[in-house]
C-alpha cells in the first residue's frame, strides 16, 4: 500500500524514514528535519556524505514520539540527488536504490519525506519516485520453496509525507497503477511455458474484463480458421496446446472518441518450430510473450486508470511454435486475414504471422485513429541497439516521434529505424505475395515491412523489444529477466493522446 499525507512527519520507534535530499556547493545537505540535517552536517564534515546522486547514508535517532515502538530507534537513511534539478528518471532510480536498500534492511513500513523544491515538477517526480519504489521492490519466487522463518520481509506499506499532499495523491496513484501493471508483465514473462500457455492468456483476459469492466472476446482455433487467421494457426499446427486471440476493448465516456489499437506478439513458448533454435539459451524463449504480457499490463491499467476521451482496443494472439509432427514447414505457403498469401520461408520467423492476422483484423474490425504493436520480434534489434534501446518504425513520424518522446520521459528510450521500398524488395516472393524473411540484411526493419502490410494507411508504430525485453540496460529497479518494457509508454501514450 502506498498513500500520500500531509500530516507532519512523526515517526515511531522501529519505523524508517528517508530523506531524499540535494548536493549544496561547498554545503552539507539540508532537509525539513532540524535533527537529520544536523547529522547530515556532520557526515558531509568527515566527508561521508555530500548528497552526491547513488549516496546513501543510514544512521539512526531516538523516536520523534517517546514510549511507541518500545523505545526503539528511528531509522533514516538519507538518499542523494546531485546538484542538477534532478527529473524523472532520477527519482525513478532514486526509487529503486531506495527499494533495494530497505530491502537489505528488512524494512516492513517505510516513510519518505518528498523533497519540494521550486526547480522541479513536484507531482511528476512523486510520480516517478512512485514507480521506482514499486519497481524496485519486485521479486518472482512462487516456484520456490521457502523454509519456514526465511521468508523475505516486504515492504508493506509506503507513506509519503508533503505539504502538497493534494497535489500529489492523483500523480501518486497513476504512478503505483503504471508500476504495479509492469510487475503483472514480468510476472507474466517470469512464469515458464507451461504454467503460462495460450489458455491462460484467454483467463487473465477474462478475469481482467470482469474486475475492471472491460469487454473481452477470445477466439478460438475453429473460429480462426473460419476467419482465414492463416498465420496464427500456421505457427500452432506443432503445439498441441490450442491458440487463442484475446481482444479487450476499453470504452471512455466520450460518444465520438477515437481508438487507439494495441496489438502484442504471445508467443508463450518458441522453439523455432522446424527452423529449429539451438539449445542453449533456449529457456529464454518463454519470454518470447513479453509484447503480450506489456499490452495486458496496458490493459489492466487503462481499467483502473479509467482515461477520458479515448477508446482502447487490446490484441494479444497467443501459441506457442513447436516442431511437432503437424508443424508449419519452410516453403511452406499460408494465406493470411487480409488475404495476403506468405511462402514461409523460416518458421522462425513466426512473431510477423501471428501480429500480421491480428493486425489486420483489428484495422478492420476496429477502425482505429491509430495502430501500435509491441513484440519480441528480431535479433537483428539486439545487434543494431544492444540492450538499451527498442527499435521503433513506423509510417507516421507525428506518432514516431510521440512514443519517442514518451519513452524518453519514461525512461524506456527507443531508436527509429528507416522504412522505405529498397527494405521491401527483400521481401518478394516468385510464389506468393510475400516471404515471411528478407535475409540478414536489415532484419529488424524488414521484419516491420513484413507487418506495414497488415496495417493499411493507418498511423502506425512498431515497437521491437527483443533487446529491451529482458537483459534489459541495468538500472535499480529493473531486476535481473524480465524488465516489462514497454508498459508503461503505452500507459502514457494512452493518458496523453490528444
Amino acid at each position: 500500500m502506498i498513500k500520500v499525507s500531509s500530516q507532519p512527519l512523526r515517526a515511531k520507534g522501529g519505523e524508517t524514514v528517508v530523506y531524499p535530499v540535494r548536493q549544496r556547493k561547498s554545503k552539507a545537505p539540508t532537509c525539513p528535519d532540524r535533527q537529520v540535517s544536523s547529522y547530515l552536517k556532520e557526515a558531509f564534515a568527515l566527508g561521508d556524505f555530500s548528497g552526491k546522486v547513488d549516496e546513501k547514508l543510514v544512521f539512526y535517532l531516538p523516536a520523534a514520539s517517546p514510549g511507541k515502538g518500545g523505545g526503539k530507534p528511528v531509522r533514516i537513511l538519507a538518499v542523494g540527488l546531485g546538484k542538477e534539478d534532478p527529473d524523472r528518471e532520477l527519482f525513478r532510480k532514486v526509487g529503486g536504490e531506495i527499494a533495494r536498500a530497505v530491502a537489505k534492511l528488512k524494512v516492513g513500513k517505510l516513510r519518505i519525506r518528498m523533497l519540494e523544491d521550486p526547480g522541479f515538477s513536484l507531482a511528476e517526480n512523486a510520480k516517478a519516485l512512485t514507480e521506482g519504489l514499486i519497481l524496485g521492490t519486485y521479486r518472482f519466487d512462487r516456484h520456490k520453496k521457502i523454509k519456514k522463518g526465511e521468508e523475505p520481509k516486504r515492504i508493506r506499506e509506503i507513506i509519503i509525507h508533503s505539504s502538497r499532499a493534494q497535489t500529489l495523491r492523483a500523480a501518486v496513484f497513476q504512478g503505483k497503477t503504471a508500476a504495479v501493471a509492469v510487475c503483472s508483465a514480468r510476472d507474466m514473462a517470469n512464469e515458464p511455458g507451461n504454467f503460462l500457455t495460450p489458455g491462460d492468456f484467454a483467463r487473465m483476459g477474462r478475469e481482467l474484463a470482469e474486475k475492471h469492466g472491460l469487454a473481452c472476446k477470445v477466439f478460438e482455433k475453429a473460429a480462426m480458421k473460419k476467419m482465414g487467421m492463416g498465420g496464427i494457426v500456421a505457427v500452432n499446427q506443432g503445439s498441441a496446446q490450442p491458440p487463442k486471440m484475446v481482444v479487450l476493448e476499453y470504452r471512455s465516456t466520450g460518444r465520438a472518441a477515437p481508438t487507439l489499437l494495441l496489438v502484442g506478439k504471445g508467443l508463450t513458448f518458441d522453439s523455432g518450430g522446424i527452423s529449429l533454435k539451438p539449445g542453449s539459451g533456449m529457456e529464454d524463449m518463454k519470454y518470447d510473450m513479453c509484447g503480450g504480457a506489456a499490452v495486458m499490463a496496458v490493459m489492466q491499467a487503462i481499467g483502473e486508470l479509467k482515461p477520458d476521451g479515448i477508446n482502447v482496443v487490446g490484441i494479444v494472439p497467443a501459441t506457442e511454435n513447436l516442431p511437432g509432427p503437424e508443424a508449419l514447414k519452410p516453403g511452406d505457403v499460408i494465406t493470411l486475414y487480409n488475404g495476403k498469401t506468405v511462402e514461409v520461408i523460416n518458421t522462425d520467423a513466426e512473431g510477423r504471422l501471428i501480429l500480421a492476422d491480428a493486425l489486420a483484423y483489428g484495422v478492420d474490425k476496429f477502425k482505429p485513429a491509430a495502430v501500435v504493436d509491441i513484440a519480441t520480434l528480431t535479433g537483428a534489434v539486439i545487434i543494431g541497439l544492444g540492450h538499451h534501446r527498442t527499435g521503433l518504425l513506423g509510417n507516421d513520424d507525428k506518432l514516431a516521434e510521440k512514443l519517442l518522446a514518451i519513452g524518453d520521459s519514461c525512461g524506456e528510450p527507443s531508436w527509429r529505424l528507416p522504412l522505405g521500398e529498397e527494405y521491401e524488395k527483400q521481401l518478394k516472393s516468385e510464389i506468393a505475395d510475400l516471404k515471411n524473411i528478407g535475409g540478414r540484411p536489415a532484419g529488424t526493419i524488414t521484419g516491420a515491412c513484413f507487418l506495414k502490410e497488415f496495417v493499411g494507411d493507418i498511423p502506425w508504430a512498431h515497437l521491437d523489444i527483443a533487446g529491451t525485453a529482458w537483459n534489459y540496460t541495468k538500472k535499480s529497479y529493473i531486476p535481473k529477466g524480465p524488465s516489462g518494457v514497454g508498459v508503461r509508454t503505452l500507459i502514457e501514450l494512452v493518458m496523453n493522446w490528444k
